[in-house]
């Protein structure tokens, strides 16, 4: 077997340097190092003209440091970015050619639009048919772009980066709120934003959801897919901006060097939901590093599902019998196609086919804890292309196989984040997962010689007589609970 070499990036950004090792270039690429350094590069080019030198000096230590680790890590392939501040400095050139000796590769200086592009791709590529504007905020500038399903329009620039902003404005919040509204009323792309979804691409922005989330006492802490309605993004934003930083309840969860920052970031967030009137904000944990390495996959890979195919990775690394649970993938579609009460959507069939997948990623654990986690372990397992709520509906099946259908204890806080149709979805699957584990005990070759099928008014489990022997009191009782959720009457046939 061909084990594929790791990938990496360099973003040296205009606040951050940054460093991430993927496992291998994939449609769902794992990273396998992920590393930053506060460098601030970005923090005077605007009012000097220049890169600060102690910026540049932390940047080269840190690259240094990652070249060093890239080598240690056996990458095969390395890819550096430089963006806004690089871009602008007169020093930018003489600064990248010392890059480029110190990380021995050549390094991309993106454009304005090109980095819109490679953010808009990294949204594609971490969301699910997505349909709205992703907004990249950096330290230097942010870059808008319309992103459509699998369309890219083309993208705009605004000297409007956190630490571009803070610089124009001398530290002003008064004369940074003129320069914001000045510039989303000439943003072309905004129009375009009404009632759709915004995607905050961004350490900024990511540093405001995770004080958000922590304030709300949010029960799922991922970054990736987290979302706030627009009315509730304005009104935060807007006390963020406002108000004193270091007197927001739960900043600690922020990094000392990334709150003096947090005021640009938020302003230029409430002048975008105000402009642009949203429906909702998302935060995408995947933005240009991940866009580029979409750019390189040919069009049969892009086309890909993410989800499905880290669900099964997992399947291959932590199940029994992995064979066992693409079986349960296509013992669960005949079932669920014989009923037309259980119809499903597209979504909800992906959404089924990885809980069929993760169904057995908890079998070494304790039993009494398998339950609990299962459910932790997929709801916050690092899956692109799943909104939050999808990723609790994934987990949930898995949760209600091992722990009963009759819970007593409180139920996990992650279900308030699933509608009345995805438990009931849930339970359902989990009920069948609880036939079909008896009666395989997780080894491969048995289901595909089984049957589980709505029949009218019956629930008919049919075995051939040669695994007679598997039909015990057990599996009748697992066939009784599974007909009280879906109003059949349980049937086992053997012959």
């Amino acid at each position: 077997m061909t084990v594929a070499a790791p990938i990496a990036v360099i973003d040296i950004g205009s606040n951050s340097v940054r460093l991430v090792v993927y496992e291998a270039l994939s449609r769902a690429p794992t990273p396998i190092f992920n590393e930053k350094a506060l460098c601030g590069l970005g923090r005077e080019v605007l009012s000097t003209g220049r890169l600060a030198q102690d910026a540049i000096d932390k940047a080269l230590s840190a690259l240094r440091r990652f070249r060093g680790l890239c080598d240690a890590m056996q990458v095969d392939t390395l890819y550096a970015l430089a963006t806004a501040a690089s871009r602008d400095a007169k020093n930018g050139p003489a600064f990248i050619a010392d890059c480029e000796a110190i990380c021995r590769t050549k390094v991309e200086i993106l454009t304005g639009r090109r980095e819109a592009e490679l953010a808009a791709l990294g949204v594609i590529s971490g969301i699910h048919d997505p349909d709205g504007v992703a907004g990249d905020l950096g330290g230097g500038s942010l870059e808008l772009v319309d992103v459509r399903g699998e369309t890219v329009a083309e993208g705009i620039t605004l000297p409007l980066g956190s630490l571009a902003l803070q610089d124009r404005s001398s530290k002003s919040m008064r004369k940074a709120e003129k320069i914001v509204r000045e510039a989303m009323e000439e943003a072309s792309v905004l129009p375009k934003l009404a009632g759709r979804t915004f995607y905050a691409v961004g350490g900024t922005w990511r540093a405001l959801a995770r004080l958000h989330m922590f304030q709300k006492g949010y029960p799922l802490h991922v970054m990736h897919g987290y979302c706030i309605p627009a009315k509730e993004a304005l009104a935060f934003a807007r006390t963020v901006h406002r108000g004193e930083v270091e007197a927001l309840g739960n900043i600690e969860a922020i990094s000392v060097a990334r709150r003096p920052l947090l005021s640009y970031g938020a302003l230029v967030l409430e002048n975008l939901v105000r402009h642009g009137r949203p429906a909702q904000v998302m935060i995408s944990a995947l933005g240009v590093r991940e866009g580029l390495l979409y750019s390189l996959l040919d069009r049969p890979q892009r086309r890909e599902d993410p989800l499905l195919l880290a669900a099964q990775e997992f399947n291959l690394l932590r199940s029994r019998a992995p064979l066992h649970q693409e079986e349960m993938v296509t013992w669960t579609d005949q079932f669920f196609a014989s009923s037309p009460s259980l119809e499903e959507s597209g979504d909800e069939r992906r959404i089924r086919h990885a809980s069929c997948l993760l169904a057995d990623v908890s079998w070494r654990a304790h039993p009494d804890y398998r339950a609990e986690q299962s459910l932790e372990m997929i709801a916050h397992a690092a899956f692109a292309g799943v909104d939050h709520a999808s990723r609790v509906a994934v987990a949930l099946p898995v949760y209600f196989r091992h722990i009963g259908l009759t819970v007593e204890d409180p139920p996990p806080r992650l279900l308030e984040l699933v509608t009345p149709s995805m438990l009931d979805r849930a339970r359902i699957l989990g009920a069948a997962m609880r036939v079909a584990y008896p009666l395989s005990a997780a080894m491969a070759g048995i289901l595909p010689s089984t049957k589980l099928e709505v029949r009218g008014d019956v629930l008919a489990l049919t075995i051939p007589a040669r695994l007679s022997d598997l039909v015990n009191e057990r599996v009748h009782n697992r066939m009784r609970q599974l007909c009280r959720l879906i109003g059949r009457e349980p049937v086992v046939e053997v012959g």
